[in-house]
């Protein structure tokens, strides 16, 4: 979002650190996703930023095209957001064999790797900026990922902080 997600912070003693903004309602939706090889169990993190609330379309959009990057059929593990719920009928029918679906346990966010992600990117990279528009907004959520991406022990922390082993 345009308005910063405070959190607390280090400061010199008796300096309180204050942000400075003004109201403004921009935002951007990100769509994410965590993959593992099945044999060589290398992660990989995929992205895509819209400016819109994520729909139907996107995630359908966003999930053929991580199938085709890999260039392999998908078991895809989501929660049970009415938006994924409504893709995957769409792509199952659509790819009759292409994507299998595991879903999560309803209300269990910390059951998902991806999750990690988000928490990582908004209550750590993220907390305390100030973009002064959308598009600094979209470079920095760009930069974030791209440091994520970068290091790979990073990916294996989201996977045990939801109890799954690779």
């Amino acid at each position: 979002m345009l308005q910063p997600l405070v959190r607390r912070t280090w400061a010199p003693m008796g300096k309180t650190p204050i942000l400075r903004s003004w109201v403004r309602r921009g935002r951007l939706s990100v769509i994410s996703a965590l993959s593992i090889s099945p044999v060589r169990r290398i992660c990989g993190l995929y992205f895509g930023i819209h400016e819109e609330n994520i729909r139907t379309e996107n995630v359908c959009a966003f999930l053929v095209h991580v199938r085709r990057h890999l260039r392999r059929d998908l078991i895809v593990v989501c929660d049970r957001l009415n938006a994924h719920r409504s893709a995957m009928c769409q792509l199952k029918k659509r790819f009759r064999t292409a994507f299998d679906v595991e879903w999560l346990p309803a209300y269990a966010p910390q059951l998902n790797p991806v999750e990690g992600v988000w928490s990582h990117t908004k209550y750590g990279s993220l907390s305390n900026f100030i973009p002064q528009d959308m598009g600094e907004l979209r470079r920095n959520v760009i930069k974030v990922f791209g440091r994520i991406r970068s290091r790979s022990k990073l990916y294996s922390s989201f996977f045990r902080h939801a109890k799954l082993d690779l």
